[in-house]
């Protein structure tokens, strides 16, 4: 059996189906769906705190969708949330990225022991190293006596090499 070929969800249908308040980020039912009734908040949270909205049986990111409601076009690449939480989709709260703007916009690593993002314990020289990765490559930024002053040195860096999409904490 040939597979199925996928029909994208056109820019009309979305509107149709669905109504989205760029100003709370909260989706909308325009039409019944399952048990849901028209004006019902649409979509179900993830552990991972983004919204996930079922369409025509198909399911879409719900910060993706508010891209294409308010633009008419599919984003490229990756959508990113400027404050860092995947459930914030309010439209001034969104932006294109790439994945490794997305990426410096990230909390810093769950092994990560230090408590500072960018920082870590050499053992063998008893200090904390201060290092940033940037356009696929790690910067070595130092040693240091504590913690907290390489986590300053890295936060300088990531002003410096990731901009606006900077995330120190």
């Amino acid at each position: 059996m040939p597979e199925r070929k996928h029909t994208p969800l056109s820019h009309a249908e979305l509107q149709r189906v669905l109504s989205y308040s760029p100003d709370v980020g909260v989706w909308r039912r325009r039409v019944p769906c399952g048990g849901n009734k028209v004006g019902d908040v649409a979509g179900r949270v993830d552990p991972d705190g983004r919204t996930r909205i079922k369409i025509n049986g198909r399911t879409y990111s719900a910060y993706r969708l508010a891209w294409f409601y308010m633009t008419g076009e599919w984003p490229p690449n990756q959508v990113d949330h400027k404050d860092g939480d995947p459930s914030n989709d309010r439209w001034d709260n969104l932006r294109l990225a790439t994945q490794s703007q997305n990426k410096c916009n990230g909390p810093r690593q769950r092994n990560n022991k230090s408590g500072y993002k960018g920082v870590s314990f050499k053992m063998d020289m008893g200090k904390w190293r201060a290092a940033i990765k940037a356009n696929g490559k790690y910067h070595h930024l130092g040693y240091f006596c504590s913690p907290s002053l390489a986590h300053l040195k890295y936060r300088l860096a990531a002003v410096k090499y990731h901009g606006e999409f900077r995330r120190a904490v």
